[in-house]
């Protein structure tokens, strides 16, 4: 039996093709996974055409930030924390090597391992791109309001969290933020920090 939020979606799940025959997307619309994977489609393609002024993809900038707040942080420790494969995470940061946004240094406490570190390009980088993400933020801000952006955010965690029904274990990797409070303070810090150009 359909749930009546299921029920309550039927104008929505209907798409125009080419030729402009309707398609019925049936309960589509109303599954979670589905709107989350649109959603994200919708998304990245903003993302994507605004990260491409400076040759960015979205994984290469999830690699800076991380470097950039944690610098000396060994690619087996980068890599896990976003949860990048370690043989596609060699490839990215080769890619940001060979760029200079990025380096290896000996890592001080294992010779067998390196450190990551921002060159100075990569700062730089970084400064550019926290004025395109404040952009691309702003853009959604705007389309779901403060509260609808901070109760999304909150909805994103508990699912990347694997804090759901059904789920065997917890992600094996946290944020290091913390509680959803804190993740609403600490984004409500960064936005007003990048909103007067700190950092």
């Amino acid at each position: 039996m359909q749930s009546s939020r299921t029920r309550s979606i039927p104008a929505r799940s209907r798409k125009r093709s080419q030729r402009g025959r309707a398609v019925d997307l049936g309960p589509l619309p109303g599954l979670i996974g589905y709107m989350l994977r649109r959603a994200q489609m919708t998304v990245f393609q903003d993302i994507f055409r605004v990260f491409s002024k400076v040759n960015i993809r979205p994984a290469q900038f999830s690699v800076l930030v991380v470097i950039e707040h944690n610098p000396g942080l060994t690619q087996s420790q980068v890599s896990a924390a976003l949860g990048i494969k370690r043989t596609n995470f060699v490839a990215l940061l080769d890619s940001l090597e060979q760029r200079r946004l990025a380096e290896r240094r000996p890592s001080p406490g294992d010779r067998r391992s390196h450190a990551l570190h921002l060159t100075d390009s990569g700062k730089a980088m970084m400064r550019r791109l926290r004025q395109l993400v404040s952009l691309l933020e702003g853009r959604l801000v705007a389309s779901l309001g403060e509260g609808g952006r901070d109760q999304l955010i909150e909805l994103l965690h508990r699912l990347a969290d694997g804090e759901y029904r059904g789920t065997t274990a917890k992600a094996s990797v946290r944020d290091g933020v913390g509680t959803i409070r804190q993740r609403r303070a600490q984004a409500r810090e960064n936005r007003s920090m990048t909103s007067r150009g700190i950092g």
